[in-house]
């Protein structure tokens, strides 16, 4: 059994024990991830539909790709530039092609779309409190010493902007000479 996957901006082709080196994943060696992304799979010469198929993974190495040399040159202006690049790359092996778990993603949607809601109600009713002793306090602290504020240096005033200097005027065009001699 074979998939077409998406990651990084390209497909690539992969069945059981293929190893491919893909754009750069998170992860470290030795992880297993899945591959979601799965546009076309097939059996021999038989495509099958690819909805709800995953590919797993196990990630090999993080490395570098190789060198690609990016030189620049204009013509005659002595102008040459080179410069080198590496792109980070992920080695994985592919451990199989399948069917993805479709019970635990229900179960963990729901979850997660009631944890939000309580999280931004519980910060919301803790923060109210928390704001008016700081007002009380900012405020009995002004009270206890007025001459504090009275005596704070007031801020310092901006220099203002400059204008551009005034254009000069064009010079006048001198007379025309004729030549009447």
């Amino acid at each position: 059994m074979f998939a077409i996957v998406r990651t990084g901006g390209k497909q690539y082709r992969v069945a059981a024990g293929d190893k491919i080196a893909v754009e750069k994943l998170a992860g470290e060696a030795g992880d297993t991830i899945t591959l979601d992304d799965v546009l076309l799979v097939g059996e021999g010469g038989a495509v099958k539909d690819a909805k709800g198929v995953a590919v797993s993974a196990e990630i090999i190495a993080q490395d570098r790709g190789e060198k690609v040399i990016v030189f620049k040159k204009r013509r005659r202006h002595n102008y040459r530039r080179k410069q080198g690049h590496r792109q980070y790359q992920t080695v994985l092996k592919i451990t199989g092609v399948g069917a993805a778990k479709k019970a635990a993603p229900k179960k963990a949607a729901p979850a997660k779309a009631d944890a939000p809601a309580e999280t931004k109600a519980a910060p919301a009713k803790k923060a109210a409190p928390a704001k008016k002793p700081a007002a009380k306090t900012a405020a009995s602290t002004a009270a206890k010493k007025p001459a504090a504020k009275a005596a704070a240096k007031p801020a310092a005033k901006k220099a203002p902007a400059k204008k551009a200097p005034a254009k000069k005027p064009a010079a006048k065009a001198a007379p025309k000479k004729t030549d009447d001699a």
